[in-house]
Parts: C-alpha cells; structure tokens; sequence
C-alpha cells in the first residue's frame, strides 16, 4: 500500500521537481555554517554525539571490599611468618594465605567482567585464542609463589 499516488507532479498538477528550490519549501538553502561561538544560524543545533556504553572503569564500591581482603590476608599471612607464633602460627598463616589468594581471584573477575585483561592475553569476547607461552609463564609464577608461600609455613613448625 502506498501513501499517495507518486506523479501527480508530473502530470501537470503541481509544480515540476527539478524547478523548486529548496528555499520554495521553506528549507534553508543552504546548511548552517559553524563558528567558533557556535552555529551561525540560531535554529540549526550542531549534532552532540554520546557514547551509551559504561565506561570500562572499576568503581569504588568494587575495589574497597577486594581492598579490605586483601589487606587482612596479606596481614594474616605476615604476622605468623615475621614472628612466629607458637603452634597456631601455621594456621593463621594458611588462613590468610587463602583470604590473600580470595581476594586476588576475586579482583581478577571484576576486572575481567569490566573487560581488561592481562598483559599478553586477549580481551574477553574478541575470539582470539592466548598464546600458551604466556599462559604457561603465568603458570609457572603463580605455582612457584604458592610452593615458596607453602614451603614457608610448613618451616613454621
């Protein structure tokens, strides 16, 4: 269904196309110009573009519980280690090792749910497969950090 029969105004009954101008239907004839102190033309509105997605930013309400965690793990892990204490000193040690760890595991999923990424990997969702050299040497840091962390409170006793 169409709007409206389209050669009415090559049947003689309007006016011919190709002769109106655009001011003839109340169109400038030219578009506004822009000036440094804005639009010559007080009803032309230059066009504001806006960015609808969230920024890719961390709030604080994200980070200050990760934050908290971590600080009372890592400090769980370093008291029993620099002094130890008697018998519960592997305990409490372990305790704030996995809190310390919690925390880590916890900072590294709102970050990735935000969509940052480590170095070397590729963004989440780009398709892009990660390089296993790098996901090895990732491996082997993060094994070796928990050996000597283990092989520490075990000389605890």
């Amino acid at each position: 269904m169409e709007a409206g029969p389209r050669d009415t105004e090559r049947n003689g009954t309007g006016p011919d196309p190709e002769s109106v101008l655009p001011g003839d239907l109340g169109l400038p004839a030219e578009p506004a110009r822009l000036t440094p102190d804005g639009p010559e033309d007080e009803t032309a509105v230059p066009e504001v573009e806006v960015e609808l997605r969230p920024q890719r930013k961390l709030r604080i309400w994200q980070l200050a519980p990760i934050v908290m965690l971590a600080a009372a793990g890592s400090l769980m892990f370093a008291f029993p280690l620099a002094f130890e204490f008697g018998d519960g000193g592997a305990v409490v040690a372990m305790l704030g090792l996995l809190i310390s760890c919690c925390a880590g595991g916890w900072g590294m999923m709102a970050a990735r749910r935000v969509g940052y990424s480590w170095p070397g990997l590729p963004a989440r969702g780009s398709g892009e497969r990660p390089d296993w050299r790098i996901v090895a040497l990732y491996a082997v840091v993060v094994l070796t950090l928990a050996f000597l962390a283990v092989w520490r409170v075990a000389r605890l006793r």
